[in-house]
């Protein structure tokens, strides 16, 4: 049980410590591209490229520790590495595209990601997901995917995946709040002087609301803090075999900071005074709580946290691991509202 506290207050401290470098480090200009890869040469000799941005590597980082943090709860169940697999892939299979179609439909943009709408889609598949497998692969290869148990590992994922994704919002300058000039009482006393301030033409609230300099409520950082809070105490609590207590404390944090946030964000999301994304939170989480209370009774067993670490370190799940980060790199490290121009030359001095 000390082990187990011990490997917890590790993880906690290092993920704080992770976001405390984000806040500090990434509004500034020179963390939002990654890299530049020329495309195209133009006859002047200048090349177009293709800028891979922060925000890709911090998203893999996040989805990455959230699929680690679903294999070990998971795991610590007994449940086998290939059932807890199959349900990864097919939730990211579903909600990774999703959250670029939810998107188009709402913000009426092809061009941006949105975590809300990934997030509504996986809370109303994973019911059928977790049947689906139960009564197929999980038939033939003999494992079973309780119901709770996995709603629960699947949110405190979530909270840490979201926490810790936070951070390519402020890369990328995205997901920003309002200015606090634009605020009043508590809320500007609290944050005065603690606002994110993004700098650079192609960071998001520069271009799209004209607030480079500006500072802004930090509401990606609070997101951060609360979610990595909530995720740690899910986790004791699923280690403690209370499954439900911890679904529920994780999806009602998440869900409803996600609908009262939405309130001090500046970023466009959609008509209306209530946006859709909130609207998605609410019923997301009402649905998901529903199905919980109504299929999740079935016992699970006694979880062991160090059979679920121990289930990590095999070759086949490392690189299942690494193949989920590649994946999310390139599909959202590639950026399409930013461009550049490249020239090379020879340093004939050194020749």
């Amino acid at each position: 049980m000390m082990m187990d506290l011990t490997i917890l207050a590790v993880f906690g401290l290092g993920s704080l410590a992770y976001l405390w470098w984000g806040f500090k480090r990434l509004p500034a200009e020179h963390w939002q591209i990654l890299a530049t890869l020329p495309a195209v040469k133009s006859p002047d000799g200048v090349w177009s490229g293709v800028n891979i941005t922060w925000y890709g590597l911090l998203t893999a980082n996040a989805y990455l520790v959230a699929v680690i943090v679903l294999l070990v709860l998971l795991g610590s169940l007994g449940i086998a590495p290939l059932g807890i697999a199959l349900l990864t892939a097919v939730l990211l299979g579903c909600c990774v595209p999703a959250s670029r179609l939810v998107a188009r439909l709402v913000e009426k943009k092809d061009h941006t990601f949105t975590v809300g709408g990934a997030v509504f889609v996986g809370m109303l598949i994973t019911p059928f997901v977790v049947l689906c497998l139960n009564r197929t692969v999980g038939a033939l290869f003999n494992f079973h995917l309780p119901l709770m148990a996995a709603y629960a590992a699947i949110a405190i994922a979530y909270a840490f995946g979201e926490g810790l994704g936070r951070l390519a919002c402020i890369s990328f300058g995205c997901c920003y709040g309002k200015p606090l000039a634009d605020t009043e009482g508590w809320i500007k006393r609290l944050f005065s002087g603690r606002g994110f301030r993004f700098y650079g033409s192609t960071k998001k609230a520069a271009y799209a609301d004209s607030l480079e300099g500006a500072e802004l409520l930090p509401i990606q950082a609070v997101t951060s803090v609360l979610y990595i809070v909530s995720g740690l105490l899910g986790i004791g609590l699923f280690l403690s075999a209370h499954h439900l207590t911890a679904f529920l404390l994780t999806a009602g944090v998440t869900q409803g900071w996600r609908a009262l946030s939405e309130t001090w964000r500046a970023d466009y999301r959609g008509a209306g005074r209530i946006s859709a994304y909130q609207i998605m939170g609410l019923a997301g989480l009402a649905y998901a709580v529903s199905v919980a209370l109504l299929l999740g009774s079935e016992p699970a067993a006694a979880p062991v946290f160090r059979n679920g670490l121990l289930q990590i370190w095999t070759p086949a799940v490392l690189i299942f691991l690494q193949s989920i980060w590649l994946v999310i790199f390139f599909y959202t490290g590639r950026s399409t509202v930013t461009g550049a121009t490249v020239r090379y030359h020879v340093h004939h001095d050194r020749i």
